[in-house]
């Protein structure tokens, strides 16, 4: 299998009769068809059109002459795995990339980000939780793409504001990161954390007000989920700067952001 289109307008998850709204679209490069076939499914029954490749090869050149609304590719594949895709992609594109990864690919998502991926989950993996990064990240974009407007226009009243904690900076409508203005590569996921704990310094939270943060409600994770990614936050802020300890753990009660 090449590619597949989206079912036709009967098919599920066709939108409603008379819906002007245009369908926003998903392509996904996995080698494994069940995958492609049932995320498939899981994306139309919530209200968008997929497109599917097996291959990166394949989908190369389909992205760059007809770009969908964001991508969601496996890092290995045969002929050309996830990391090279994503490599030539950013030669041309700033598609938004969502990468499925094994638990053991630790260092595949760490380039993967740092070359521009916007974020990874870890298979096996929830379809809703996909569906909610999707969803997440296709917010981001179109506050971004708000964003985006001549120097001498008139500024968008709607998107949020700056963070700025001691060293850090966070702007949450370009999804940039910067400590002592290094910049932090991060997941959807680890920003929304990051910046549930930032804009209240010193007051704890709660894993259950973290995971209300970073997830979609009708997506369940369980504490451990939490404290790995507080780990992963550490980790990629003292690869900048081996002194950091502004996320602080409260045993028992969660976690809380030093202002320093």
């Amino acid at each position: 299998m090449q590619h597949a289109s989206a079912p036709s307008p009967e098919g599920p998850g066709a939108a409603p009769a008379g819906q002007d709204q245009p369908r926003r679209t998903i392509a996904l490069v996995d080698d494994d068809r069940n995958i492609l076939t049932t995320v498939s499914i899981a994306l139309q029954t919530e209200g968008f059109a997929t497109r599917l490749y097996n291959d990166g090869d394949t989908a190369l050149k389909a992205l760059l002459d007809n770009p969908p609304d964001l991508a969601v590719c496996d890092i290995k594949m045969p002929r050309m795995d996830g990391l090279e895709l994503l490599r030539r992609l950013r030669e041309q594109s700033d598609l938004p990339v969502i990468f499925l990864t094994s638990k053991d690919d630790e260092a595949d998502e760490a380039l993967g980000l740092a070359m521009g991926a916007d974020d990874y989950i870890a298979k096996p993996f929830s379809q809703r939780l996909l569906l909610a990064r999707i969803r997440a990240i296709l917010r981001r974009s179109e506050i971004v793409r708000r964003d985006s407007v001549p120097a001498d226009a008139e500024p968008p009243e709607s998107l949020p504001e700056p963070i700025r904690r001691g060293r850090l900076a966070m702007d949450p409508a370009r999804h940039l990161v910067t400590w002592a203005d290094k910049l932090v590569s991060l997941t959807v996921t680890e920003f929304l954390i990051l910046e549930a704990l930032a804009v209240r310094p010193g007051v704890v939270r709660t894993r259950d007000q973290l995971m209300n943060a970073a997830y979609h409600d009708d997506v369940f994770v369980d504490d451990r989920t939490i404290d790995s990614h507080i780990k992963r936050l550490r980790r990629k802020f003292r690869a900048v700067d081996p002194q950091f300890s502004a996320i602080e753990t409260l045993y028992g009660a969660g976690y809380s952001y030093s202002d320093e």
